[in-house]
This record gives structure tokens, sequence and C-alpha cells, in this order.
């Protein structure tokens, strides 16, 4: 039986939250004279002397929206990697608890934890990049706080079986963080209308991928009202600052645009696919669920350092467990992509005249 208060840190349990001058009243004011900022303005448009809402109610309303889920349920980070961090702060002893992660996975759940000095338990993949269910279960013990779960995954950009996700969140009593960064460009569907059935369960978005705001560092975590109420607790006051708020709010407005730029790119990601698996030294190209794909290739590496004489830069993935001789290449526009293709087809051919002359 989950317990969320079993897993809080003693010292959160006792936290008092620092109160900022906006949450000390309610309601509509005229004159605001209690957060010490300069009432002349600034260089910059006049609102931008004021301090943000520090609870972003009208993007989480906007979020609830569309995403369907009570805005009480959502809580916004400056960038994912802020959600990440809070829940070792929030949840995990140093020195004391643990956590399991599955790699290859995402790299900033192993460096938070060394952050936290939370150690890392680790139930790699199985070699067809799904979660292994027994050695995950045995890493698990009393201490263990958190298994973290990225799907679809980076840099494998595949969806895990869901039933094995479900088969961990109904097992485990710590907490369950699924990252769905690249989920709108799978076909599973989110865990997000799953909130309800486990209370231990925490789902991660992001306004990076799909919503092409990466720059605006704005990340989504969606869970119980009580898991929320301890990330609030301790996030700093003003974390999501003024102009993401209103630029998040804005492309809220731009459903429609935002879905087609998704269908677009699983088109691409799909044709760029066909392509590379045509590439004779091209070994696999493994199945995407994201809007990047995996390529196993030989002499990856070197194939990599050609690509950055050209000025295209992908991702070596070669030193990755499972990932060996792979790059993680992103679906880019159809400039960008057959600009990669093109240099692709320059290294083939300065191949081939290498064999010549070796002959």
């Amino acid at each position: 039986m989950f317990d969320l208060e079993r897993i809080t840190r003693e010292n959160i349990k006792g936290l008092v939250p620092y109160s900022s001058a906006r949450d000390e009243f309610s309601g509509e004011a005229k004159v605001f004279l209690d957060a010490n900022e300069n009432s002349l303005g600034s260089p910059l448009p006049k609102w931008y002397n004021r301090y943000p809402d520090p609870h972003q109610l009208k993007v989480k309303e906007a979020i609830s929206t569309i995403k369907g889920i009570a805005s009480e349920h959502i809580f916004l980070g400056n960038g994912s990697d802020e959600c990440i961090d809070l829940l070792f702060r929030c949840f995990c002893e140093p020195k004391i608890d643990n956590v399991v992660i599955c790699p290859p996975t995402y790299g900033m759940y192993g460096v938070s934890a060394n952050i936290n000095n939370v150690e890392v338990r680790k139930a790699p993949l199985t070699e067809d990049f799904q979660l292994d269910l027994t050695h995950l279960e045995n890493l698990v013990d009393a201490q263990t706080r958190i298994v973290w779960i990225c799907s679809p995954n980076n840099p494998t950009g595949n969806c895990f079986n869901r039933t094995d996700i479900e088969a961990v969140l109904n097992n485990f009593n710590g907490i369950v963080v699924i990252d769905e960064a690249y989920i709108n460009f799978a076909r599973q569907k989110s865990f997000i209308q799953d909130l309800a059935d486990y209370p231990n369960l925490v789902v991660m978005q992001t306004f990076s991928k799909a919503w092409g705001l990466a720059a605006l560092r704005l990340g989504m975590a969606f869970a119980s009202v009580s898991i929320i109420d301890v990330l609030n607790k301790v996030k700093p006051p003003y974390n999501i600052n003024q102009v993401s708020q209103e630029l998040a709010l804005r492309a809220l407005e731009e459903v429609g645009q935002v879905n087609d730029m998704i269908r677009e790119i699983v088109d691409m990601r799909n044709a760029l696919s066909e392509v590379f698996e045509r590439i004779p030294t091209v070994e696999k190209v493994y199945p995407s669920d994201a809007n990047f794909i995996l390529v196993k290739i030989k002499e990856a590496r070197m194939v990599y350092d050609f690509l950055l004489t050209k000025g295209i830069v992908v991702r070596d993935r070669s030193n990755v467990r499972l990932c060996e001789d792979c790059l993680r290449i992103t679906v880019g526009t159809e400039k960008e992509n057959t600009m990669l293709i093109d240099a692709i087809g320059d290294w083939l051919s300065g191949k081939q005249l290498e064999d010549l002359t070796v002959v």
C-alpha cells in the first residue's frame, strides 16, 4: 500500500514554506505596495516590474482544459529538470534512500540523484529495449523511494509495454515517475488519465518537444493533490517567470498548429527512417515513438566526426550500453534532413574512394 507520509522526508514534513507577498491576500487589488518592487516600472514594458503569479494559475487552467485534468493536479517547473530535482529533494533522504533507473535512459535522473547524494540502482533494459521487471524487482528494498521510467524512452525512442509499467505501479510502494517528454509523437496514450487509479504515479511532460518551446524552460508534472502539495511546498516562490507564463498562454491557444506540427514531424520521422534503412552501412534503424531516430551504423564515431565537418551535429551514443555504434538523430526540417542524407552520401563516396586506394 502506497503511503506518501512514509516516504516524505521528515524535514520536508515540518517545513514552513516561504510565503511570498502575493500569497498573503486573495482577490483583486489596484495598488501593490507589498513586494518591494520598483513601482516606477522598468526599461521593458511596465508589467515586468512586478513579480509573476507564483502559482501560475492561468497557465494551469489552460493546460487543464487541454489535458482534461483538474489544475490542482498540475505542477509547473523551470524545465522538467526542476521537477526531477524537487522529487529527489522531497522524497529521498540523502545517504539513506535509493532510486531505480532503467538505462539507457535520460541522464538527468542519475545526475540529480548524485547532486542530492541519493544512491542510484540500475535495471538495464532488455535487448529489445523493454523493462526487465525481474531485475527491477530484485533491486527494490525498503529504502527505494522512486522508480524512474522514460516512455517514450531517450535515447532508444520506443515506448515500453504498458502492461509492464502497470505492473510496476501496482507492485511498488514508492513513487513511479513516468517521463512522457515525447508522448505526443507516440501512439501509446498518456498515463495522465490514470492518476486516479495510482496514488503513487507522477507523470512528467514538457513544452520543449511537441510544443517547440525549449527556450522557455517549462516542464509539467501531473500527480495526486497530495504529491503536488509537497512539491509546491518546496519550490522557489517564483520559479516560472512572467515571460514564460505569457508565451505559454499564447502557445496553448494554438493546439491546432501544434497538432499539425506533430503530424508533419511523424511523417518526416518515418520517411527519414526509410532512407536510413537503405544506406548500406546502416545495420539497424530502431522503431521510434519520438521526434528522433536511433541508428546503428558502422564506424558511428567516424560518421559523427565527418558530419561535424559539414556543420551537422547529431548525438553519438556509442558509449552507452545497448547503443553501441549508434547515432541519435533528431528529425529536422525537410531541408535539414536532406542536408544530413547528402552528407552521409559524401561519407560513403569518400569511403569507396579510400577502398579503391587501398586496393
